[in-house]
């Protein structure tokens, strides 16, 4: 299939990629109709790229029957209203299930997260993101890359066997590394999605990136828009007012390793009376002092 097959895809990750929360209900189920009522929000709001089953979605934390049932929830709300970029990974077999199980239900695309093994070889990466890749070559693939040492040449490799690998969520913390990588790949091969949200955003764009990934959106969708249209017109300086808005609450939800980054998140939806605070281990709510201050800076926000 060729790029031109892929063009709405790649269109949609050239933006604010929303990555939703999963909420959960007082008996610690996945709560459908709130979930629903979220991504509603989002679409009516105007996002028209949803990654259900993204970290901010606690992939790590769902059965794998909860992972199909927010794939298919999302899927089901958005209808013709969103692209669909569902989140897949662990094991080889797993993750080509869900790759499959996501082109069954519709879905146009799939992100492959991050290898979690002790061990990953470079060329081991390019094994597993190609098995995966190549079980749907219907779908438009996005490797989701926090691993520092992966070279662009092999992202190259990856896709000279792939066509259908269109895009990559980059989310090493490191621009210059960024820019290098993006351009040893090709810089104008694939759709270069900020993995580390709006924080990095506007020094991603400055090295080539053109769309973003975003948990904040799921409280502020209005906040993420604005930049995503600063940047889209090279004003800086205005999508740098918007860094600076948002900063405080990016930053109590990348401390001590960004141990609270859904966290918070959820707390400032429970703030606003939008879903329930739980979210599951490892990560755990936010404590009583911290509370307020998230409640605080939603509130401030034009929502």
């Amino acid at each position: 299939m060729s790029s031109v097959a892929f063009e709405t895809q790649r269109a949609a990750l050239a933006d604010v990629v929303a990555i939703p929360v999963t909420p959960f209900a007082e008996d610690g189920t996945v709560d459908a109709a709130g979930h629903r009522a979220l991504l509603r929000r989002l679409l009516d709001s105007g996002v028209t790229t949803l990654t259900p089953n993204g970290n901010t979605g606690e992939f790590y934390a769902l059965t794998p029957d909860e992972r199909r049932l927010v794939t298919e929830l999302t899927i089901d709300e958005a209808g013709e209203r969103a692209v669909i970029l569902v989140g897949v990974g662990h094991d080889v077999p797993t993750a080509v299930a869900s790759a499959r199980h996501a082109r069954e239900r519709g879905a146009q695309m799939v992100m492959v997260h991050q290898p979690v093994h002790p061990y990953v070889s470079q060329s081991g990466w390019v094994d597993y993101h190609r098995a995966i890749a190549e079980a749907v070559p219907e779908l438009g693939v996005v490797p989701y890359i926090r691993n520092a040492q992966l070279t662009g040449a092999r992202l190259a490799e990856l896709a000279d066997a792939c066509p259908n690998v269109i895009g990559v969520k980059y989310a090493v913390p490191d621009a210059a590394r960024f820019a290098a990588f993006a351009r040893d790949a090709g810089l104008d091969r694939f759709v270069w999605v900020a993995g580390l949200a709006e924080p990095y955003a506007p020094s991603y764009f400055s090295a080539g990136a053109t769309g973003f990934t975003s948990g904040l959106v799921n409280v502020a969708p209005a906040v993420s828009r604005n930049m995503l249209e600063a940047l889209r017109a090279g004003d800086y300086p205005a999508a740098m007012k918007v860094w600076e808005h948002i900063r405080r609450f990016e930053e109590l939800r990348a401390a001590n390793g960004s141990a609270n980054n859904v966290t918070v998140v959820k707390e400032a939806l429970a703030s606003l009376g939008l879903c329930r605070r739980d979210v599951r281990p490892p990560s755990r709510p936010l404590p009583e002092p911290e509370r307020a201050e998230v409640a605080a800076i939603a509130a401030g926000w034009s929502i």
